[in-house]
């Protein structure tokens, strides 16, 4: 069982891939009204990143994950990968600090958080450890992949396309800052 079957109604959040990036525009209105299409309730967007956060009375979410995404490619025309999270698992990834106490908080340095559809593989992780340098540097914890900067993002050589192909699966980035913003603002109550 997954981890959104566990609650009968919870609260989740969509972290959609090729959202207003890249010349794919779209409006949170519309985006939001995808969603109720699907028969999600409370829909409401987060930033016009791709970041939607919705009720769903449970079930399994990989299926809900292909049906989002199945439901997003037909309507706009091209692929949108969606990684579900329910509130209690965003504010994990808020709270978790892969590099130690307030490494990733210090000024001059960026914390991304990427999620994943799952763990990648020991090899994948190995390969990600080979782009360590004294700019980059990455831990995996379970479905997300956290990458802290020295400097900002365009100071590094590695981006979002880097790792997808490094780990050969799809991937969305956020900034840890909007992910704990998202924790704060979507609280989970448990």
């Amino acid at each position: 069982m997954t981890p959104l079957a566990a609650a009968a109604v919870q609260r989740c959040v969509a972290f959609l891939r090729a959202i207003n990036v890249g010349g794919h525009t779209v409006r949170m209105d519309r985006l939001r009204d995808l969603f109720r299409e699907l028969g999600l309730a409370e829909v409401e967007s987060f930033i016009a990143s791709g970041n939607l956060v919705f009720r769903d009375p449970g079930g399994d979410a990989e299926a809900l994950e292909r049906r989002i995404e199945a439901h997003l490619h037909r309507a706009l025309g091209y692929p949108v990968a969606t990684f579900l999270r329910t509130a209690a698992e965003v504010a994990a990834v808020a709270a978790l600090r892969p590099f130690g106490d307030d490494a990733e908080e210090a000024e001059g340095r960026a914390l991304y958080v990427a999620f994943l559809h799952a763990a990648p593989s020991a090899d994948a992780e190995r390969r990600l450890a080979e782009f360590r340098t004294p700019t980059d540097d990455f831990r995996v914890h379970g479905r997300e992949v956290y990458w802290r900067v020295l400097g900002r993002s365009s100071d590094s050589a590695f981006s979002g396309a880097a790792l997808e192909r490094t780990l050969g699966v799809p991937a969305t980035m956020r900034s840890a800052t909007t992910v704990r913003r998202l924790a704060a603002r979507y609280p989970h109550p448990g």
